[in-house]
């Protein structure tokens, strides 16, 4: 999964907005304790880190 797609599926479920504010703030233990944009720079892939997101949140499966 490319970058823009990932970003493009955050800001259609959170918002804009909320999108990058969770990215920046929620920290993650099935990210190593990371946040979206640490794991993201911790050299996890887009589509992991998507899918950590998809479980976390409880996104719906036609959103995933």
């Amino acid at each position: 999964m490319r970058l823009t797609v990932f970003w493009q599926r955050m800001a259609e479920h959170f918002g804009p907005g909320y999108a990058e504010m969770f990215a920046r703030d929620h920290v993650m233990s099935e990210l190593g304790g990371r946040t979206v944009h640490e794991a993201l720079a911790a050299g996890w892939d887009a589509k992991g880190v998507w899918q950590v997101v998809c479980s976390v949140m409880d996104v719906p499966r036609e959103r995933r």
